[in-house]
């Protein structure tokens, strides 16, 4: 049996800008993306604290050092810049690897620099 756990959180992302005329996604920092292991193309549940939206998504990479949080297409019409975010990622693990897991995480303050975590 596998089990769903978090993996990966980026907690409280400020929207950067909304691009409603793109395909679709949400545009992330590099250096946001590296530190809890997000790849591009990667499916993430971004919740909006502003509103109470919740939509899956996946990962484009950002400019790295830019701070960005864009979100993209559909989803530009669910937040607003200035709104706080939680991007989350989602592993499904056997019961041999939960013990040893840890969900990577990092806490952003002020132009989406990080505050704590890795």
């Amino acid at each position: 049996m596998q089990i769903k756990v978090l993996r990966a959180k980026i907690h409280l992302a400020t929207v950067t800008e909304t691009r409603l005329d793109y395909e679709g996604s949400i545009t992330l920092d590099e250096d946001l993306m590296e530190a809890v292991g997000l790849v591009p193309g990667e499916a993430v549940l971004v919740s909006n604290l502003a509103n109470g939206s919740r939509q899956v998504t996946y990962v484009i990479p950002g400019d790295r050092g830019s701070g960005a949080v864009w979100l993209n297409g559909a989803s530009a019409r669910l937040a607003a810049v200035g709104d706080r975010l939680i991007i989350m990622a989602f592993a499904y693990l056997g019961p041999e690897e939960l013990a040893g897991h840890v969900a990577r995480t990092i806490v952003l303050g002020e132009n989406n620099s990080i505050v704590r975590g890795p």
